[in-house]
């Protein structure tokens, strides 16, 4: 028995370690530990689940055996991948086949019950994948599935709930069940890494310094984890109230495209809100992925000289139809080419941010004007609106934490996550943020950004 165990102990061990080499980071290697572990857990969801449809004689349609099997497939290849050090391929092939698959199901018709893995497929994509751009990818695709599969109606012809409930909830179960687990295991994994370097800073007298600033890097872990938790309990919130809006708005529409055959005029009549709501929703998970990217991977400045007008332009445009909804009247005010260096993609956020809530804050048939001028060694960029204005009292919490938001002037809602992320990262690229504003009168949010390299000085 004893040696039996040592024996299973050993073949997990090597599950763990597949693809894994000597020359990756520790934390690297935990990571792949817990893929290679969620990977094995799908192989053997996809030999149970078949298995017991057997064992209860279900006439299970051809499409419900596909899904039961899928993982089995999938993650063997995964699994392959991460074996030849195709890393990055094997996360991509993951965090697409599966949500895909399961999609094809209820595209065929056949409800299953498997819907929570789309959450499963989202959460992990921004842990595990590196590229940003692969996880806006992935996030993506697992979201527009899920919308596909569960927020669009389909006419099922089978429905496991009715046709076996105790398969129905066994599947519900499975899910949350790979849900906890893959957190579990990014708990266990983390704590061990930290656990880890600490060991090791023990190991010699040389290295009693480096623990003291180990512990005191801790602390402010221990109280940016603090903040951070704060901030995902309301993130999770907005995302659980918020995304539901825009997506029953979608599906209403939708039905009653469907089953009463709304007229063409009643249908434009509904476009505005809802687009306005996809809007939201569009901010919402830029700026949602933007700070798990930041807060994840500590992402590295990328600075480079930027061409200000050019990037106001391009800002202006894209904002271009938020603002016509509201019959707003966008103006640039830039006259001249002025440059600064700071990384393009974290200033680029921060002037859609700026725009975004100018444009939230002021009424129809008002004015937004963006501009720029140059200092001595500093470029200024200010976003001006004759909106609703902001009271002394409210300025000193915009940038605080406890992410301050108010409605817009046509109800638009908001996290106050934007703003958080753009003192971040200005200060990141050595610069920062000031408001001036008037209630009534509207208000400036001023950029200042370093016309080369290096920190702009303390205001005056």
């Amino acid at each position: 028995m004893h040696a039996l165990r040592l024996d299973l102990m050993r073949y997990w061990v090597s599950i763990k370690s597949i693809g894994v080499t000597p020359e990756m980071e520790e934390y690297d290697k935990r990571k792949m530990s817990i893929f290679n572990q969620l990977n094995f857990l799908g192989i053997i969801t996809g030999i149970i689940v078949p298995l017991i449809g057997l064992l209860f004689n279900d006439h299970l349609p051809p499409l419900a055996w596909f899904i039961a099997a899928s993982p089995l497939a999938i993650s063997v290849i995964v699994l392959w991948l991460n074996h030849e050090q195709y890393y990055e391929h094997a996360r991509l092939v993951y965090f697409s086949l599966y949500p895909i698959a399961t999609c094809l199901v209820y595209l065929g018709k056949v409800d299953v019950g498997v819907e929570l893995f789309f959450v499963l497929y989202g959460v992990l994509s921004v842990f595990f994948l590196q590229e940003i751009m692969h996880i806006i990818f992935a996030f993506s695709l697992a979201i527009t599935c899920y919308f596909i599969a569960c927020i669009v109606p389909h006419d099922y012809y089978f429905r496991l709930a009715k046709s076996n409930y105790y398969f129905y909830v066994f599947n519900h179960i499975t899910a949350i069940s790979f849900i906890f687990y893959a957190i579990y295991f990014i708990k266990q994994e983390n704590n061990g890494y930290h656990y880890s370097l600490l060991n090791k800073s023990r190991e010699s007298d040389l290295q009693k310094q480096e623990i003291a600033q180990k512990a005191s890097l801790l602390e402010e872990q221990t109280a940016k984890l603090t903040e951070l938790n704060q901030l995902k309990n309301k993130l999770f919130s907005v995302i659980a109230h918020d995304l539901k809006t825009p997506m029953y708005a979608l599906r209403n529409l939708f039905n009653n495209m469907h089953i009463n055959e709304m007229p063409v005029k009643e249908i434009k009549a509904l476009l505005p809100g809802i687009v306005s709501e996809m809007n939201y929703t569009t901010n919402l998970m830029e700026n949602l992925l933007q700070w798990a990217k930041s807060q994840m991977e500590n992402t590295s400045l990328q600075p480079e000289v930027l061409d200000i007008e050019t990037m106001i332009r391009r800002v202006l445009q894209l904002l271009h139809w938020q603002a016509s909804n509201k019959r707003i009247h966008l103006e640039s005010q830039v006259e001249e080419p002025l440059f600064c260096y700071a990384d393009k993609e974290m200033v680029n956020l921060v002037l859609r941010n700026l725009l975004s809530n100018a444009i939230k804050f002021t009424p129809e048939n008002g004015h937004v004007r963006v501009g720029a001028k140059e200092q001595a060694s500093c470029v200024e960029i200010y976003v001006q609106d004759d909106g609703v204005g902001i009271s002394a009292e409210r300025m000193q919490q915009l940038f605080g934490e406890m992410f301050y938001t108010t409605k817009g002037t046509n109800s638009e809602t908001g996290t106050g996550l934007g703003l958080k992320l753009c003192k971040d990262f200005l200060e990141k690229n050595g610069g920062r943020i000031a408001v001036q504003s008037q209630l009534g009168k509207g208000s400036t949010f001023t950029v200042i950004l370093p016309r080369f390299g290096g920190e702009i000085g303390p205001r005056r």
